[in-house]
């Protein structure tokens, strides 16, 4: 048997698009819902054997909506430790993108449409891989910044090489 916490559609302080309200809300949702199991996959790390993050839906008088869940199998979580742990860690999610050093897929503003900064998880990815990658030294600037990279690479490989081909197209 499983259990499921549900993340969220963005971290909690985030703005994010709303259910009858925001301008091609389907495409938005679903890209933060990405973007936010991105964020936290940099944070936390990959989910181990016995946690999955996977999409919710969830219906709402004013139609469908997306977000973040993490499945627990409880029998996983009472047999090993890394489950119960990492569970243990994800389940308050993040309160801004910036936890993970990611921009906001989306900007809002009052009255005006909604502006999408990148429009695919993976040009999202690869802008976080690039804020948080080493110096040239092999030095991260913040120490925090190689839990993000390390955990980012690992689980997004296209996005890591997308991040280095452009390093090397910028110091050629």
């Amino acid at each position: 048997m499983s259990d499921i916490i549900d993340l969220g559609g963005a971290p909690a302080n985030e703005d994010c698009a709303q259910l009858g309200h925001t301008p091609d809300f389907e495409r938005l949702n679903r890209l933060e819902v990405a973007a936010n199991r991105a964020a936290l996959i940099a944070r936390f790390g990959v989910p181990p054997d016995g946690c999955v993050l996977k999409t919710l839906t969830n219906r709402h008088d004013f139609g469908v909506y997306y977000t973040l869940g993490l499945s627990v199998d409880a029998g996983a979580a009472r047999r090993d430790a890394r489950v119960a742990a990492y569970a243990e860690a994800v389940q308050d999610g993040l309160a801004t993108w910036t936890e993970a050093c990611f921009a906001a897929p989306v900007r809002y503003a009052d009255s005006e449409p909604p502006i999408v900064e990148r429009d695919r998880i993976n040009a999202i990815v690869t802008g976080a891989l690039l804020a948080t990658r080493p110096g040239p030294d092999g030095r991260f600037a913040v120490p925090d910044f190689e839990t993000l990279h390390r955990n980012l690479a690992a689980a997004y490989p296209a996005s890591a090489k997308a991040a280095n081909a452009f390093l090397q197209e910028i110091s050629a």
